[in-house]
């Protein structure tokens, strides 16, 4: 898999985003995300967090401004090609979204049957891929009877299961308790050392120390700052200027 020409993976330059006529919730909002970056997006609630992933799981669209994602313009391209960028994707969600009829095992399964894989291909991944989050012997549970950690779990486990090359999580440590929030992030880092660019969408400043080398954006009331120079300087592992 690769980015864009240049190594970036996503691009936001100026943008702003309203819903209808308010206000906007976000205004001039530039940076750029290179492969291999581990970002934590912070800011109070209100602040415009989820409406910045949003942006980035391609979910919604800006009133202005420039999104390019692995080299393409998302904003003029085609509504029936967004698919096909979105599977370069991973989005864990804060209220999980698993489906409730589906075993744990075929909501880990889901991506890639929708991407096509054979049904010989994909058992053994998504196998590795419950025990690898703890959940070898959870495989056949459906959502209602998992504990919260165990459902994040799962989501996690789906959102990984592709091997994105981006993977977006919003508040994802917002429903378990500090010790599991701990080991959630622990999956996460793994995913980046496997190459994977991540943005973990948190308040919870505890987390903010738990991953050193991590790079944080700020949003307040809609624009973002900057506090470990990541949009200034080309850093370490992967974040850089426009």
């Amino acid at each position: 898999m690769t980015a864009a020409a240049g190594g970036e993976i996503v691009q936001f330059d100026n943008v702003g985003l309203r819903y209808e006529s308010s206000r906007e919730v976000l205004s001039d909002v530039s940076f750029t995300l290179y492969p291999g970056s581990f970002y934590f997006l912070t800011g109070a609630s209100g602040a415009g967090k989820t409406s910045l992933l949003r942006l980035l799981y391609l979910a919604q669209r800006p009133s202005r401004g420039v999104v390019r994602m692995f080299g393409t313009d998302t904003i003029t391209l085609p509504r029936d090609r967004l698919p096909l960028l979105r599977r370069r994707l991973g989005v864990v969600f804060q209220d999980f979204r698993l489906v409730p009829h589906l075993s744990a095992f075929d909501n880990v399964a889901l991506p890639l049957r929708v991407a096509g894989v054979a049904e010989s291909e994909l058992a053994q991944p998504v196998r590795d891929m419950l025990e690898w989050v703890g959940l070898a012997d959870r495989m056949a549970a459906r959502p209602a009877t998992l504990s919260g950690g165990e459902q994040q779990r799962v989501a996690i486990a789906r959102a990984v299961i592709g091997r994105p090359q981006l993977l977006v999580a919003d508040e994802p440590t917002g429903n378990v308790d500090p010790e599991m929030a701990v080991k959630l992030l622990r999956l996460f880092e793994a995913m980046n050392r496997l190459g994977t660019t991540v943005v973990v969408a948190t308040h919870d400043a505890h987390l903010l120390r738990q991953v050193p080398d991590s790079l944080i954006m700020r949003l307040d009331r809609g624009r973002l700052s900057d506090p470990t120079g990541a949009l200034r300087y080309p850093p370490r592992r992967a974040v850089g200027p426009l």
